[in-house]
């Protein structure tokens, strides 16, 4: 009997699914992506070597697993297929240079809707308009393509085989938009022809890729496959449950990998949320165990030590403690089964390391979060201080191996979020990792 193991990222992003997803691959006969789209970077380190990735599952970097993009991505064709013209390079070509082939293993849904260029460009126009309000968003069309998605004129995979419908469903899009654009931004026009050309070229790159997703994911189930659901971003930005308005555009939370796919929730049996050993924020909203400590203190030096930059954009990652309130909710949000805890080696040289198991908001303590950020930025988080291990975790593969700090740290995790832990991770590699149960047991 197969299993169907959800990964999602418990906090603001970048805890390292990438690795994760990897890692469970050797046990999974299907990988798919279900949200988001090329503002995620995962980031896998296999035998030192690095790959970057942003569409295509994690999954590819194993041989023969089948790899899918589901409905609930939103798809930049530009950054699979690749465009010279505008500078950008084929996602496809960047896994093929690794020696790995990915063609014939990957399968796109027909219902995913696409990003354009136009996308990017009301993107960044709102970004440089809100000036010190922005939202901190990657500026690559992500939210503009989620909203013609619920607005009903996007163009979809499936449209690209009927050019007639095509350029008509293109043509009423991108007026609408190029009005806003031109009238409200002052912004230049995006051009209709030269974005149709690019699309009906991309369309026959990708068109052995095209498939029923849902369908080849139902035959999977069907025959007793062992399926691994890719989630992007993190659960607490959320479109619904995070810190709104400074979240995402899609559901990154569990949800998420239904909707996203077509494969019912009954169908998801178990769910792994992973958290780094502390926690980081990319972009703007609130983020109360931030460490906010000057370019000498412990916040700078979790950053530095941890590489804690962005996959994507390169904007350095704001750094804190870990907040298993915000955790609590979050494992709650998503029916969390186990979590997945990574970078316990950046931790390695502290002296003292803090938790934050509780908020003050108007002085009364309060057991769960705001809903929205304007709650989040009032409240006063409560910290609990445990002995730092002052020695090198980095690469170590059994638990028992551990410090004995290190050890106790994790333990007081699992009691502050209620939940197991049932993989830790001390380095970037693949094998840099601990498992103490696996999802697909």
């Amino acid at each position: 009997m197969g299993k169907s193991v959800v990964v999602i990222g418990a906090q603001w992003g970048d805890e390292g699914k990438g690795k994760v997803v990897d890692l469970l691959t050797d046990r999974a006969q299907a990988v798919v992506r279900f949200q988001g789209g090329h503002n995620a970077g995962h980031t896998l380190v296999i035998k030192g070597k690095k790959t970057a990735l942003n569409l295509i599952p994690s999954g590819v970097m194993r041989e023969g697993a089948p790899c899918y993009i589901g409905n609930g991505v939103v798809l930049s064709l530009a950054h699979i297929c690749g465009n010279p013209r505008l500078g950008i390079k084929s996602e496809l070509e960047t896994v093929e240079a690794t020696g790995m082939e990915v063609r014939s293993r990957l399968k796109i849904s027909e219902a995913a809707p696409l990003v354009l260029p136009i996308h990017a460009r009301l993107d960044q126009a709102r970004e440089k308009a809100r000036g010190e309000a922005k939202i901190g968003t990657t500026g690559k069309g992500i939210g503009p393509a989620y909203e013609d998605k619920v607005a009903r004129r996007a163009v979809r995979v499936g449209d690209l085989y009927q050019r007639d419908l095509l350029a008509a469903k293109l043509g009423e899009l991108m007026a609408y938009h190029n009005f806003v654009l031109t009238h409200y931004y002052k912004e230049a026009p995006e051009d209709f022809q030269q974005t149709l050309d690019d699309l009906l070229a991309y369309a026959e790159v990708i068109k052995p890729m095209v498939a029923d997703v849902t369908e080849h994911l139902r035959q999977h189930l069907k025959r007793g496959d062992n399926v691994l659901f890719e989630g992007a971003q993190g659960a607490l930005l959320d479109i619904d449950h995070g810190t709104y308005p400074f979240v995402t555009s899609s559901n990154t939370t569990a949800g998420g990998a239904a909707t996203g796919t077509g494969v019912g929730p009954r169908e998801l049996d178990y769910v792994l949320g992973i958290v780094k050993a502390y926690a980081t924020r990319v972009g703007s909203g609130p983020f109360p165990t931030e460490l906010e400590d000057g370019p000498e203190g412990i916040g700078a030096h979790i950053r530095k030590v941890g590489d804690e930059f962005g996959t994507v954009t390169r904007r350095p990652r704001r750094c804190g403690w870990f907040d298993a309130v915000a955790a609590r909710r979050s494992i709650f949000n998503n029916s969390v089964s186990g979590l997945v805890v990574t970078k316990l080696d950046v931790l390695d040289e502290l002296e003292t390391i803090r938790i934050c198991t509780g908020y003050k908001l108007d002085g009364q303590v309060i057991e769960n979060p705001p809903i929205g950020a304007e709650g989040f930025e009032k409240v006063e988080p409560i910290f609990e201080e445990l002995p730092g291990w002052q020695s090198s975790t980095f690469g170590i593969s059994r638990y028992e191996d551990l410090p004995e700090n290190a050890r106790r740290y994790l333990k007081r995790m699992e009691e502050v979020t209620e939940t197991e832990i049932a993989i830790v991770s001390t380095g970037p590699d693949r094998e840099h990792t601990i498992v103490l149960h696996h999802p697909f047991d």
